[in-house]
């Protein structure tokens, strides 16, 4: 048993297989992942600029917003670099301390995103729901303090999980068949006895992931049942506007992370997974900027707005040259 202890010790790396099963298609991955990667990240830092630099967007919802495009250009950032390497150069290859801290990292903003997800759906009910009373409750000061508590819930959790990872011992084979550390990948890899870990993780789950998507439903199931009595079909379009782009973005993170780890752990399953994973890792991420600024009236008019005075300044600039130039 001691030797083999020592046996274990020695796996300082790991293998994080991905879509190696698709080599003809490595090269095509790449470039696809890599577009989205940089699309991602311009648009979620657009919509953060905006939000900062635009004075009709200073209000509780757009703050809260600009908080999970900064979070998912993090999340982006967590996962798709590794990735995109690994599908360029081949190496598949991470140390252990390299994907705990992977592991700490996407754990610690999914935990944040259902956190924020909780809060924007608050907000809405708040706004459609008790529309006297949103500016006295959901005032500067309780919009920050429900941000920040977001933020730090999740990076407590994902702390509190990762330094229990820190402490497991991984031995042979060290394949993780997914392209990120997953806790999941990780436990199986593990030659101590998880079942402590097991336990913890699966309680902090349940408050971290299910409390919030509990208080995520039952807001929206205020908004509607609200929206549906409101008389008039103009009213209900408008009221349901403020709320549609925060409500799929919801529906879609939720549903594919439900999916995920609800599907049963079987091979035939296990390349289906990592394709439900690529949504919630990959693609919510990017649908965020898109929907809220395809979706979004405030957004788009801060958009035009922005462009319109950067032509300016730089039309303004080129005659100023030219003035110089001829003088």
């Amino acid at each position: 048993m001691e030797n083999r202890d020592r046996g274990n010790q020695s796996v300082t790396e790991l293998i994080l297989l991905g879509f190696e099963n698709l080599p003809e298609l490595q090269t095509l991955l790449f470039l696809v992942f890599l577009v989205i990667y940089i699309v991602t990240m311009a648009g979620n830092i657009l919509i953060a600029a905006l939000v900062v630099a635009d004075q009709h967007l200073h209000t509780p919802m757009y703050f809260f917003l600009g908080n999970l495009s900064c979070l998912e250009t993090c999340y982006s950032s967590t996962v798709l670099p590794k990735m995109l390497a690994s599908l360029l150069s081949g190496d598949r290859t991470i140390s252990v301390s390299s994907c705990i801290i992977q592991f700490y990292f996407f754990g610690a903003l999914v935990a944040t995103e259902c956190c924020l997800l909780a809060v924007m759906s608050y907000d809405r009910y708040l706004a459609i729901c008790k529309p006297l009373h949103y500016s006295a409750f959901m005032n500067d000061r309780f919009s920050l303090q429900l941000a920040a508590g977001s933020w730090l819930s999740g990076l407590t959790v994902s702390t509190n999980t990762a330094c229990w990872v820190s402490q497991m011992i991984f031995c042979g084979p060290n394949e993780i068949d997914h392209f990120f550390c997953d806790y999941i990948a990780l436990l199986k890899l593990s030659c101590s006895d998880t079942s402590k870990m097991v336990l913890v993780i699966f309680l902090l789950s349940f408050i971290m992931i299910l409390l919030p998507f509990i208080l995520t439903l039952t807001s929206y199931v205020c908004i509607i049942s609200t929206i549906l009595r409101i008389p008039s079909t103009t009213g209900r379009q408008k009221a349901f506007s403020t709320c549609s782009s925060h409500l799929i973005m919801v529906t879609v993170f939720y549903g594919t992370l439900i999916i995920v780890y609800m599907l049963p752990d079987t091979t035939a399953l296990r390349d289906l997974n990592k394709v439900f994973s690529v949504f919630y890792t990959v693609l919510t991420p990017l649908a965020n900027p898109l929907i809220y600024s395809l979706r979004n009236k405030e957004v788009k008019e801060a958009l035009r707005k922005a462009l319109s005075e950067t032509m300016t300044s730089i039309t303004n600039h080129k005659l100023c040259g030219r003035f110089l130039l001829v003088n």
